[in-house]
């Protein structure tokens, strides 16, 4: 079966004019840009949240700073938006200063046959074409993560992954702006403090001591401005980890398979799942992945079914250079949120109970809160805590809802 890249050929970013806006956000975008106005429901792709106060669309660095400092000074709420795939919104006006980053840009350091590439990516840059340039150049590491959606700058920040890929396994530094001491600081891996789905970026939003003496939002202490990743030569893809994946392949667990096959397999895995962001398919009206995967004491875990999933929970911080993952974690284990969901009896398509409808769990994934068609941040919020409460009493699991919540409750 040939394989073909639905990027198509990708050239260096560096050879070529800026990529097109992605097509999810690209009406929305343009409509805030040529009106200097818009409601967060054009700028996020769950297509929900009030009207905003000010925007300001940045193409470059010293635009991205300048707003940051101007909005603290006059301390105003802020929020920077890259990809808006993350961000559930409220219905009241947001009283602040939304920042879209509107750069793109790749640049390689350093490429040389023994050390691997070096390469450097400005954070409003989409994470696909990032990951579609690798793929092209061949930069193995990234290809496992085609398809989810947002900016190169919410990496580091939410530490995305899928299919037992994380962005832990290819990051070598972040050069940031740290709102607390007024300053371009650039913060190495281990600084990082990278876990499932967190980090220290993110945690400075609820955790003082992460947030230099106080919390931040709806965006961190740190204003991700380029990410630096460390990727090895090579065409086939990193060893598979994901059964799921490795199946749908036909080879098995920890073998290698060329980089642009692999990617063509997620792409097909996730569309299935309503994961890839299309305008034709309204089950991608969503944030994706809505919960993360809960992270149990060992005995806590004892008290799930024996047919509940367990994996190993690995210390991100501890990347070794040689694997790409971290040590185990002893006494915890991660299970499956989507199990939990579908378990505990929210199935597919279904709504609250007493709701209008208009949001429901996506007809493909149970793991997926979607906007049927005119939903509101709080019909959003409701079937949030539908759900939630149907894990809580039938497992007695806490699910952590994964998007930023601005101006909601979830």
């Amino acid at each position: 079966m040939e394989f073909v890249d639905s990027c198509g050929p990708i050239p260096s970013v560096q050879e070529t004019e800026r990529p097109a806006p992605v097509p999810w956000c690209a009406a929305g975008r343009q409509k805030a840009v040529e009106a200097g106005s818009a409601a967060l429901a054009d700028l996020t792709t769950m297509g929900v949240g009030g009207p905003i106060a000010e925007l300001v669309v940045a193409d470059t660095e010293e635009q991205i700073i300048d707003t940051v400092q101007a909005a603290d000074a006059a301390e105003q709420p802020l929020l920077v938006v890259g990809g808006g795939s993350n961000i559930v919104a409220g219905d009241e006006p947001f009283e602040g200063v939304v920042l879209i980053d509107d750069r793109r840009g790749i640049t390689v350091p350093d490429e040389s046959a023994c050390g691997g590439a070096t390469v450097s990516v400005v954070g409003g840059h989409p994470w696909d074409d990032f990951v579609c340039e690798a793929v092209s150049r061949g930069w193995a590491g990234a290809e496992a993560m085609s398809g989810i959606p947002g900016s190169v700058g919410a990496a580091p920040v939410q530490n995305i992954g899928a299919y037992g890929a994380e962005a832990a396994d290819i990051l070598a530094l972040v050069t940031v702006w740290d709102r607390a001491r007024s300053v371009r600081r650039v913060l190495p891996l281990a600084d990082l403090k990278l876990g499932y789905r967190t980090s220290v970026l993110k945690r400075s939003l609820t955790d003082p001591e992460a947030g230099g003496g106080r919390t931040w939002g709806p965006t961190g202490r740190y204003v991700v401005l380029e990410v630096q990743f460390q990727m090895q030569h090579a065409t086939r893809s990193a060893p598979i980890r994901y059964g799921q994946l490795a199946g749908h392949l036909g080879v098995e667990v920890g073998d290698r398979v060329p980089a642009i096959r692999l990617r063509e397999a997620v792409l097909e895995l996730r569309r299935s799942k309503g994961m890839v962001l299309d305008p034709a398919d309204p089950d991608s009206v969503s944030a994706g992945s809505f919960f993360t995967n809960p992270i149990m004491s060992a005995e806590q875990a004892k008290t799930l079914p024996e047919e509940a999933p367990r994996f190993a929970v690995q210390d991100h911080s501890l990347i070794s250079p040689v694997s790409g993952q971290g040590p185990t974690v002893e006494g915890l284990v991660k299970s499956s949120a989507a199990w939990l969901i579908d378990h505990a009896g929210v199935a597919k398509g279904s709504v609250a109970p007493g709701s209008n409808g208009r949001a429901a769990i996506s007809s493909k994934h149970v793991l997926a809160l979607t906007n049927r068609g005119g939903a509101t941040g709080a019909d959003i919020a409701r079937l949030s805590e539908y759900v939630r409460d149907q894990v809580r009493k039938t497992y007695g699991v806490n699910l952590v809802p994964e998007p930023v919540a601005v101006g909601v409750d979830l």
